[in-house]
């Protein structure tokens, strides 16, 4: 009578709302992989949302929730990359490299090693059909600039003692975009025949070299 809600009932919806959350991220996570398959396999033209959608088993109504649009399919296709790059595993070692530039920097090249690896033919396919879709165009800036807000946000924690004389967070997240690169990556794999752990190794030996003062 007095509105108060059973110990029983309360705590099953305490319960739901994080089981809920979990099963939202396993249906977005199925919707990301759908799109990257029909989009290597048919093109971004021959994809639709209705393919998508029967791909991964769920309405189209679940898709345009979770994307709202074709154009948002694009972003699935980052997402995709990302989550086979294993942004926990990051995250993770970011926290665990705390008051470690160094430590940090291989953080961040262990991930992008990992995206061009496991996500090179999506990021390939995207560089290639972004001059003529303008989605795909907006998804490629926008992974760009997921990255990007991150470093610049670690980066920004770095006392001054660790850079090179002249260096600032701005130069050192040109000098690690035009380093640790996509182009990089598929030039010293696919044409110099550097294996990915020693890209990772370059990557991480040279960017250090270049900002830090030791």
């Amino acid at each position: 009578m007095s509105g108060q809600k059973s110990a029983p009932e309360a705590s099953g919806r305490a319960y739901r709302s994080p089981l809920r959350a979990q099963q939202a991220e396993q249906t977005r996570t199925l919707v990301a992989a759908a799109a990257r398959e029909r989009f290597l396999s048919h093109g971004w033209s021959g994809t639709t949302v209705r393919s998508v959608a029967e791909a991964a088993g769920v309405s189209e109504a679940t898709v345009y929730a979770i994307y709202g649009s074709k154009a948002g399919l694009a972003t699935s296709l980052i997402d995709s990359a990302d989550a086979q790059a294993d942004i926990e595993r990051v995250q993770k070692e970011l926290a665990t490299g705390w008051g470690d530039p160094q430590a940090q920097v291989r953080a961040f090249v262990g991930f992008d090693r990992r995206l061009f690896e496991n996500g090179g033919d999506v990021i390939r396919t995207i560089l290639e059909g972004r001059r003529q879709h303008e989605a795909l165009d907006a998804a490629y800036r926008d992974g760009r600039g997921r990255g990007e807000a991150v470093r610049r946000e670690v980066f920004a924690t770095w006392p001054a003692s660790v850079w090179r004389n002249g260096m600032t967070v701005p130069t050192a997240l040109d000098v690690y975009a035009v380093v640790c690169a996509f182009d990089t990556f598929d030039i010293l794999r696919r044409e110099r025949g550097w294996t990915a752990d020693r890209i990772e190794q370059w990557w991480a030996e040279t960017i250090c070299g270049l900002l830090f003062a030791h």
